[in-house]
């Protein structure tokens, strides 16, 4: 096998059952060096997964909870934006190597054991940076585990996150609004929001504002594969 991360050849370790499984084995895709970069969260802000030593609200959700005081976002986020994460992401998104999207489809698709929802909800991408990379990166990583529903738009001219200081993010104007719908959607329903980075929670919280148009009485949360 070679890794996708590295390019390095690897010998894949032998897992015994699936020698006698009749079921196909997913192929690895990255090698035993390279997942260890990548760190897991330990528990840290139980609403964000901000590491942190506290078991209490971090200082970002404190800071969201004066805009939000009943409607806090919970997300779930499985690994912490260490470099390895930081390299990765750059090489996915900044410089489109596509194949990458399967390295992080690897590394979050354990998470997706223990969640159950009605509606998972990509994040969209502005169109100009569609346009350029040629490719969603949050429908890439995610269209393999989970059923999609694309039932958010944004805005043109909207400037990556990644490029601003804390206060410019912060800043941010809304910019996502809802697709046209094709019929209508339960009342009540369950929704996930799914991207790759948990930052300042802007983004999410943004996402989270034009979701809850369609559906006020909506249960939201939101994944994230790193914070």
């Amino acid at each position: 096998m070679r890794c996708l991360y590295c390019q390095q050849q690897f010998l894949p370790p032998i897992v015994w059952r699936e020698l006698f499984s009749l079921q196909v084995a997913q192929q690895p895709v990255l090698c035993q060096a390279c997942q260890q970069q990548f760190e897991p969260l330990a528990p840290g802000c139980p609403t964000c997964g901000r590491p942190q030593a506290s078991p209490s609200r971090c200082q970002d959700c404190q800071r969201w909870q004066q805009h939000y005081p009943t409607q806090l976002l919970h997300n779930h986020a499985s690994y912490h934006y260490n470099l390895a994460m930081h390299d990765l992401m750059v090489q996915y998104k900044r410089y489109g190597d596509y194949q990458l999207a399967l390295v992080l489809q690897t590394l979050i698709a354990p998470a997706f054991r223990k969640l159950e929802y009605d509606y998972y909800v990509p994040v969209p991408s502005a169109p100009e940076h569609l346009a350029r990379r040629q490719f969603d990166t949050i429908n890439a990583i995610f269209a393999g585990l989970v059923p999609l529903s694309p039932l958010l738009e944004k805005a043109t001219g909207t400037s990556p996150q990644g490029e601003k200081q804390r206060r410019a993010r912060l800043q941010t104007p809304q910019a996502f609004y809802l697709r046209p719908l094709v019929g209508s959607l339960p009342p009540g329903a369950r929704y996930l929001l799914l991207d790759d980075i948990y930052t300042t929670g802007r983004t999410l919280y943004h996402a989270r504002d034009a979701l809850q148009v369609l559906d006020p009485q909506a249960k939201i949360e939101s994944l994230t594969i790193c914070r």
